[in-house]
Order: structure tokens, then sequence, then C-alpha cells
């Protein structure tokens, strides 16, 4: 923290990680690079790793860190937007858990964690790949005939499954008018 709290003005940068409920969420970011591991890294490095820092607009105090690796090139704004993807990658993961057991585990090895995860994350893809066509179907109106499809969304290919949903093209919602 005192190293951040001494970096200068400048290294802040205001900059929005993506819309919110309320609008932009918009935070002070300030980031550096780490230095190259010559152990692993290519010759030149093709990735860069970073630390990243965000500090609240209202609360100098309140900072979050996060480490990324990431292309050589990239720059904080870019940063600064990939970061702001963990809360709906937090969304997706607490759906999981309400909807799809993904937190009601209890095994004792990691290949029984691994499947139960793997299918609950599954599970949850598949529930929401089915919202979505219910949404659009939705939109749309009922369909003319109520008779199902006769292709299975079940296909083999290269000696393993695959589950397809059908997804609809998408439609313009015409705007109210007052």
């Amino acid at each position: 923290d005192e190293l951040i709290d001494e970096a200068p003005a400048d290294a802040w940068q205001r900059l929005s990680c993506g819309d919110g409920a309320k609008g932009p969420r918009v935070y002070h970011w300030a980031a550096t690079k780490l230095p190259a591991n010559i152990i692993f890294d290519p010759d030149p490095p093709t990735h860069h790793r970073w630390v990243l820092a965000r500090r609240s607009l209202s609360d100098p105090g309140e900072i979050a860190y996060y480490l990324a690796h990431a292309p050589v090139g990239i720059g904080i704004d870019e940063l600064a937007r990939i970061a702001g993807n963990r809360w709906a990658i937090e969304e997706c993961f607490q759906a999981a858990k309400n909807e799809c057991g993904l937190d009601e585990y209890e095994v004792r090895r990691y290949p029984g964690w691994y499947r139960h995860i793997t299918l609950a994350m599954l599970a949850h893809a598949v529930l929401t790949a089915l919202a979505a066509q219910a949404a659009v179907e939705a939109v749309k109106g009922a369909p003319e005939t109520d008779q199902p499809s006769s292709r299975s969304p079940w296909q083999r290919s290269a000696g393993s499954w695959t589950l397809s949903c059908l997804i609809p093209e998408p439609t313009t919602i015409p705007s109210p008018t007052h």
C-alpha cells in the first residue's frame, strides 16, 4: 500500500471498467509491468505480467489489486476493461450456485470435485441458452405450429457428443411510441 500511496499523481488514470447498473463504473487505475521471467518467458516475450491497482474515486484509501498476464502492446484501458468483467463472472458463478448446485459438493479428491464443477457449469450453460431461446421466442410470438423438431440437439462428432441449442436469428424489438 505504501508504494501505491507514493505513486506520482499522473500514474493514476480515470477510466471506466464497463457499464454497471447505474452507468459507467469509473475508477482511478494505475499499472506497472513486472520484470520478465528469463527462465519461462520467450525472447522476445509475447506477454507481460502486470500489477494493476484500482482506486475508488470517492474513497482514495480503498484500493483493489489485480495480477494480469496480457499480450505485449496492451494498454491500461484494456486491462481495466478486462478487470471489469470480474463482476459478470461472479454473477455467473452465483447463479450457478443458486440454480445448479455448484457449491453443493462433498468430495475428497480432485477428480470428483472437477467432475462436479464441470457438470454444474454445463448445466448452467444449458439453462442459460434455453432461457435466452425462450426470451427470443417470447419476443417473436408463439410459433405457428407446435410440432417438435425431428432433429436431436445431441450430435455425435469424432467420437464425442455435442449438445447444440438452436438459437433463432436476433430480431429487433420495436421501440414504444408515445
